[in-house]
């Protein structure tokens, strides 16, 4: 194989409760790559994507990981990565995660290096802790495996692949405002209340097993976020108002994507998520705030290639 095509998939983070711990696929936005090998030993990046991307080797977080892989693959080579589509960074949809696990996906591929979507994802973390300061796996892993993932243990890393109901849809929305990650990282508590624990814990499983038995009200009911949501919706102009306008347009409950800034919503329709998407676009345009807004399924299908 000379050259591979990859689309990796927009994640959300967190599913509300399942802070660092949760996160699912979806369809609407993503990042498409193709590679190749070249005769330099080098990464070489070049963007026809339309959106700024670090052209400097030192400076992408794809380098780390391809390193990661290629390290435990017999050496480092030359290739050519090409940003074909490319997630806004910093919109709270799994920009870091995509870039890194495009590329791992893709040299796997392209070297034929025989790794699994499961194995792909620790070279991937390599990619997120660069762009983040820690090796999260609540965006990395959705977008290698696709559908919900629970991310039991990051050391060593043990993850649950959990395949969505049929009717399950999100809406999300991208603000075009900047929220820093340490930002939203020092409002967080460092401690919980007992009460506020176990009250976190019983709706994570909850939503696994609501998740699991396709009970649609019940997934509602365990979007509820006491950790990150409290603390990180002061960066969201209009946050409670849009809330309450999400819940009046029937979707099963709403929260904060990953850090913020966007904002999703799951739904048991294509119907309603797209009327919740409309909504979400309004609420921002009201405010003179440019927006990304998506519909789609949360989707079964993470990297591939196209």
């Amino acid at each position: 194989m000379k050259k591979i095509r990859v689309f990796a998939p927009a994640t959300v983070a967190n599913m509300g409760c399942g802070f660092d711990t949760m996160g699912f696929a979806f369809e609407g936005a993503g990042d498409q790559i193709s590679m190749r090998f070249i005769e330099k030993n080098e990464i070489r990046y070049v963007n026809d994507s339309g959106i700024t991307i670090p052209l400097n080797p030192e400076e992408n977080l794809m380098t780390p990981a391809l390193h990661a892989i290629m390290d435990a693959t017999g050496g480092r080579r030359g290739v050519e990565i090409v940003q074909e589509r490319k997630i806004i960074p910093g919109s709270g949809i799994g920009s870091s995660a995509a870039a890194a696990a495009s590329a791992v996906y893709a040299y796997n591929l392209l070297a034929e290096c025989g790794y699994s979507s499961e194995e792909l994802i620790d070279f991937a973390l390599c990619g997120e802790m660069m762009a983040s300061g820690a090796r999260h796996a609540d965006n990395v892993a959705p977008a290698l495996l696709g559908g919900v993932v629970l991310i039991r243990e990051h050391t060593p890393l043990d993850v649950f692949s959990i395949r969505p109901p049929e009717r399950l849809y999100c809406a999300i929305v991208h603000p075009h405002i900047e929220v820093k990650t340490k930002d939203s990282r020092a409002v967080l508590p460092q401690e919980l209340p007992l009460k506020t624990a176990i009250r976190q814990w019983a709706n994570v499983g909850a939503l696994v097993a609501a998740l699991i038995s396709a009970d649609y009200p019940l997934i509602g009911r365990a979007l509820k976020d006491g950790v990150a949501e409290p603390n990180r919706k002061r960066f969201i102009p209009g946050y409670d108002e849009l809330k309450e306008a999400i819940a009046a347009a029937g979707a099963l409950g709403s929260n904060i994507s990953g850090s913020g800034p966007s904002v999703f919503a799951l739904c048991d329709s294509r119907e309603k998520a797209n009327a919740v998407k409309a909504i979400m676009e309004t609420h921002f345009q009201k405010r003179a705030i440019a927006c990304n807004a998506y519909s789609s399924p949360v989707s079964m299908q993470g990297c591939r290639a196209v």
